[in-house]
């Protein structure tokens, strides 16, 4: 028994009574059925009784008071009107309602056309969607279109085969019939209004020369079948609000559930069910369901794989189980391979009259030519997601001009947005959309777009990692604060990286050394992304084209510092300063010899040879102090202290920190305002480690407590976590386990955000023990 059926059983063993909820007063509209309820009701009569004073069965009784038997013959009326004691225009009410549901009955059975499609055998997953529909369904009466359950997703993700399916599973809930209507909203001529409820009202039993010329007439005597009966509405493929509005249930028992590709968001009053892609469990399970006809055993590797070049989508999952079982000895993991070419994968999801790329096209059809281009042009985004002012650029349009086409695309299901405004592509629809913009666009016209969208890219990543640059200055006004910047570059990674790369091998080694350059002050605040090897490689590789050896110099420090932080890998980040130093010497570029001892310093450090790392960090110290940078000035002062440290000597290196936070809060020190939002908790947490190694733990406490609450503000998880991890410790040295446990987890937390997930094993570990 499935979840849906039982639930279902569970549902209707139920007394009437508890599904019909509070009763609704009589009005003109009444139905004969929720006329004799009231009246039995009002004159204190059960079932029995009324049986007894009418000479009519309790069961027949039954049936009229819910609605299965609507108009009864007219001596069985008398008989009840005179049992429940009815007069006047009660009396008449009465009479005419059990008329009127004569006069139906007599051309209003259902005729049995319109009959649902037949439900797939294999069908697979959907149990959280179909347990909602069974909710939907067995709810209490609902007004209007709140018995309307609007289906909606992108092409090929199987609504009609759900909504068929739910609709077989659910039919005993429905005795007066399930129904069943194709729509063709997406096809060149959708059905007219006025023929599709010609069909319900067939559908319902109502012959030709019953139904209404006029459509409020034939809408209005659609609604009332509905509302008498307990049917189900199946509208299938709906293309728009003007469409479906005269086909929704007017209120009763009546459901309908509609399917659409459009979000149909005019639609007031409705459930709303947005069906996604299978999850890759259910994706391989479908697709081995499927194959399981084919008599032959294919690898369970082969089968996964497949089921991902599908991307969840059941259309494209069922198209390649029917191939595979129309030719029993065609190995799956030989069409597995074919499909991993991405440039053949639509031209392979074909089976007879089934197609992806056709389904698709059916949507893309749909959209205004400036949504079109929009989408097309999108499939060139190096990165996953994008947003309005890069499909602006890719479109040529105007931001408020790409609002309205991506939204347009996301109605239709060709676009997915989430919640912080940015787009993606399904896989499968990505590659449709490289093919229409190969067919529909020339390659000069495909060769410019990608040159002005990488163009923007680069420009818009160098200007964002300028306002991090000390020296630089306000940046023009793309981005308007830090902030801004910081979460440009964060949420658009993947898109200017990937036009980094294009700019590098289509030799624009000049915007590639700008980009990379521009990363260096910002590269310290998201130290443990993944990409900086590749950022600052491809800059390297860009000034050594140029025959730039300084800022080649520059690029391999920065690798240098790649290699010491991110990847904790001392000995290569050595190699690095030996080559920036070779290059950087001849010409006495003193800020890169500079920078190299620094690096150098941090690598010695991490070595233990602590006496080579103070000379050389001594070294850049004074080399930056004669060039006029106090910023990185700042930076080597930290790092003796760091030495100072590690050598045990605490007292020392208590007082090295000392003197570099007095000079960062001193504002006539000229440091930068931004080096000195990122250096402050760094020295803070400095003070407090050494406090604490000092045997001062309170002090060191409080000032750890500070340093990371001044990282949490600066977005700085890296070091927050080590800070925390520090404060852990002294919490539990002085006997307070439960803020120390807090502190573990919380530090567990954070190196869990930064992909140090060792480091948060071993937290989380000290933080439940």
């Amino acid at each position: 028994m499935t979840m849906v059926e039982s639930r279902h059983q569970l549902v209707r063993s139920k007394p009437v009574a508890a599904r019909t909820g509070e009763e609704r007063p009589i009005t003109a509209s009444s139905s004969f059925a929720e006329l004799l309820r009231h009246y039995r009701r009002a004159a204190r009569l059960t079932l029995e009784q009324l049986a007894a004073a009418s000479g009519v069965s309790a069961r027949t009784l039954s049936d009229m008071e819910r609605g299965r038997s609507t108009g009864p013959q007219h001596r069985t009326v008398t008989a009840l009107a005179q049992a429940l004691a009815l007069e006047d225009d009660a009396r008449q009410q009465f009479v005419a309602r059990a008329k009127e549901g004569r006069l139906r009955d007599h051309w209003a059975r259902p005729s049995g056309l319109y009959e649902l499609p037949r439900s797939v055998d294999d069908f697979t997953g959907r149990a959280a969607e179909l347990a909602w529909v069974d909710d939907f369904v067995h709810a209490d009466d609902m007004p209007g279109a709140a018995g309307v359950a609007l289906i909606t997703g992108a092409a090929g993700l199987g609504k009609t085969t759900f909504a068929v399916h739910a609709a077989h599973v659910l039919r005993p809930s429905f005795p007066d019939g399930v129904f069943f209507v194709d729509l063709f909203g997406m096809s060149a001529q959708p059905l007219a209004v006025d023929d599709a409820l010609t069909q319900l009202l067939r559908a319902l039993g109502s012959t030709d020369r019953h139904v209404p010329h006029d459509r409020q007439e034939r809408a209005s005597l659609y609604r009332s079948l509905l509302r008498e009966r307990h049917v189900l509405v199946v509208l299938d493929n709906a293309g728009s609000e003007e469409q479906l509005r005269m086909l929704l249930p007017g209120g009763g028992r009546s459901r309908a559930f509609v399917t659409s590709r459009r979000l149909l968001a005019g639609l007031e009053g409705v459930h709303r069910l947005s069906l996604g892609p299978l999850p890759a469990v259910e994706a391989a399970e479908l697709l081995t369901g499927i194959l399981a006809k084919r008599g032959s055993a294919d690898g369970g590797a082969a089968i996964s794989e497949l089921a991902a070049f599908c991307g969840g989508l059941p259309l494209a999952l069922r198209i390649v189980g029917n191939r595979l079982v129309s030719r029993p000895a065609w190995p799956a993991a030989e069409f597995a391979d074919r499909l991993a070419d991405e440039e053949r994968r639509l031209d392979q999801l074909r089976a007879g009259d089934l197609k992806v790329a056709t389904a698709f096209g059916m949507s893309y059809e749909q959209v205004a030519e400036s949504a079109r281009r929009v989408f097309r042009r999108a499939s060139l985004v190096p990165g996953r997601d994008f947003d309005a002012n890069l499909a602006a650029v890719l479109g040529g349009v105007t931001v408020e001009e790409a609002w309205d086409a991506l939204d347009e695309l996301v109605d239709l299901g060709l676009l997915q947005d989430g919640a912080s405004g940015r787009y993606r592509f399904h896989d499968l629809v990505r590659l449709f959309a490289r093919a229409r913009l190969h067919e529909e666009e020339s390659a000069a016209e495909r060769d410019a777009l990608t040159t002005r969208t990488t163009s923007w890219l680069l420009r818009m990543a160098t200007t964002a990692g300028r306002w991090f640059e000390p020296a630089y200055g306000r940046p023009d006004a793309d981005l308007s604060s830090r902030e801004e910047a910081d979460h440009w570059l964060r949420a658009n990674v993947d898109n200017w990286l990937g036009a980094l790369r294009t700019a590098a091998s289509g030799g624009r080694h000049a915007d590639v050394v700008d980009c990379a350059e521009s990363m260096y002050w910002f590269s310290d605040r998201w130290m443990h992304a993944p990409h900086w090897h590749e950022v600052f490689t491809l800059g390297a590789e860009a000034a050594a084209a140029l025959g730039d050896p300084v800022r080649q110099a520059g690029q391999l420090n920065s690798l240098a510092w790649v290699h010491l932080v991110p990847r904790d890998d001392p000995r290569t980040a050595l190699s690095y300063t030996a080559r920036a130093l070779d290059l950087a010497t001849p010409s006495g570029a003193q800020a890169q010899i500079a920078s190299a001892h620094h690096c150098a310093g941090g690598a010695l450090r991490r070595l233990g040879q602590l006496d080579e790392a103070i000379a050389a960090e001594e070294l850049a110290a004074e080399m930056f102090k004669t060039v006029g940078d106090i910023d990185a000035y700042s930076q080597c002062l930290g790092a003796l202290g760091s030495c100072l440290r590690d050598a045990g000597h605490y007292d020392k290196a208590l007082r090295q920190y000392r003197d570099l936070w007095t000079l960062l809060n001193d504002d006539k020190s000229g440091l930068s305002p931004n080096v000195v939002t990122f250096t402050r908790p760094m020295a803070l947490a400095r003070i407090g480690e050494c406090l604490g190694s000092l045997g001062c733990r309170t002090e060191a406490i409080i000032k750890l407590t500070e340093a990371i609450s001044l990282m949490e503000q600066a977005q700085l998880p890296a070091p927050q976590a080590r800070t925390l991890e520090t404060l852990a410790t002294l919490l539990a040295d002085e006997g307070r386990t439960g803020e120390s446990r807090a502190a573990y987890a919380r530090a567990a937390e954070v190196y869990e955000t930064v992909g140090d997930t060792e480091s948060g094993s071993r937290c989380h570990d000290l933080a439940t023990t």
